[in-house]
């Protein structure tokens, strides 16, 4: 086995559910599918890569999930409406915003295509839910940091907003030694929404790799509207190399078509043993 550990990112409370409010459940079963991403990626007989999918989606949420339907954005509290005046800024739709979130938002719901609104109706809550709420961001991110420990990975695979929690939870031990971390979709570098609230706080502008990990490695599609901005290194030192590729124009984020990019396989065939 490889001893891969991978994060997941926005958007997977439904797995809790379809596993009968089972973290343990939902983790295997996302641990099943992000098997099968890779195998796409690295060819071969299919076989068991990751040893364990960190699960936290849970614990972001109060109870069951509302479809993430774009006329559902107007419903978010505060702090989800001020992620997303932040995240559309970084789009360059609405620079200057003035007046009520919430007639922000309705404005926005006219200017955004219907992926991209659904995208963001399950973003700007969960990232909202991570970095305001003190109980949840740390419960999150001890999950993960006990998904490392147990699991003792060489590799670690941080999808999306996972690529924050599993950043936080290797900054928060420094004794969780990794050999390899991957960021796929990143929003680490995204300024006004992530950047500055990151625990620990970048100093003079600058965030830096966990210094139990021994390289890092970023990748991201060039129209990932997650990953804004795709390239990390202006804002971390410490990233060894980043890649910027082209999986999809409509389906741009997912885990699957990261996975399953070519661009994952050189880095993860030297821990394939």
């Amino acid at each position: 086995m490889a001893g891969i550990v991978g994060v997941h990112g926005i958007g997977k409370y439904d797995y809790y559910l379809d596993a009968g409010n089972s973290a343990t459940g939902a983790a295997e079963a996302m641990r099943r599918k992000w098997d099968r991403y890779l195998h796409a990626a690295l060819g071969g007989e299919p076989r068991p890569y990751l040893t364990e999918v960190a699960y936290y989606a849970h614990l972001l949420h109060d109870g069951p999930p509302r479809p993430a339907e774009p006329r559902q954005l107007a419903a978010m509290e505060a702090p989800a409406h001020q992620v997303l005046a932040g995240w559309a800024r970084q789009l360059g739709v609405g620079e200057h915003v003035t007046g009520a979130l919430r007639t922000f938002t309705g404005w926005l719901l006219t200017r955004l295509d219907s992926r991209s609104a659904a995208f963001a109706a399950l973003f700007a809550p969960e990232v909202a839910a991570y970095l305001t709420d003190a109980a949840r961001r740390e419960s999150s991110r001890d999950a993960v940091a006990g998904a490392i420990r147990r699991n003792r990975p060489r590799v670690v695979i941080a999808h999306s907003l996972g690529s924050v929690v599993a950043y936080e939870a290797l900054w928060s031990d420094p004794g969780l030694e990794v050999e390899l971390l991957v960021t796929l979709g990143s929003p680490l570098g995204m300024r006004d929404v992530v950047f500055e609230r990151l625990l620990p706080a970048p100093i003079n502008g600058r965030g830096g790799r966990p210094p139990g990990v021994a390289r890092w490695v970023n990748i991201a599609d060039k129209d990932d509207i997650a990953a804004i901005p795709p390239g990390l290194c202006d804002s971390f030192t410490g990233v060894d190399e980043e890649e910027l590729v082209n999986l999809d124009w409509i389906d741009f984020h997912t885990a699957e078509k990261y996975l399953g990019c070519p661009a994952i396989s050189p880095h993860l065939r030297p821990f394939l043993v």
